[in-house]
């Protein structure tokens, strides 16, 4: 289960720790990062292959519900259409002035 995300895990950590994703997140949200969650889940991993345990598992199992969550918290930033628009077939700009804001 572990072996194939080693890699993903340990390359997250890496991003996480990089000096361009620290100065991004501190331009962005005005902190660094905390990358523990994605060491302690790279060090949890490798753990579990060399001796498979169902503690160690199962707290894999939850970072990973937790990250989900976390990542299903925020809204989507557009409202997403259910039909096109009435005029989605017409030339742009036809039957508007080319003063009209809309």
């Amino acid at each position: 289960i572990c072996l194939s995300q080693i890699p993903f895990l340990k390359s997250e950590f890496r991003h996480c720790k990089s000096l361009w994703n620290r100065f991004h997140n501190y331009y962005a949200h005005g902190t660094s990062p905390s990358c523990g969650q994605w060491k302690e889940d790279y060090y949890s991993c490798r753990e579990w292959e060399k001796n498979p345990c169902p503690e160690t598992k199962e707290s894999l199992q939850q970072s990973e519900r937790n990250r989900e969550a976390e990542q299903r918290k925020f809204t989507p930033v557009w409202d997403l259409r259910r039909d096109p628009p009435r005029d989605w077939h017409m030339p742009l700009h036809q039957g508007k002035s080319p003063d009209s804001q809309s």
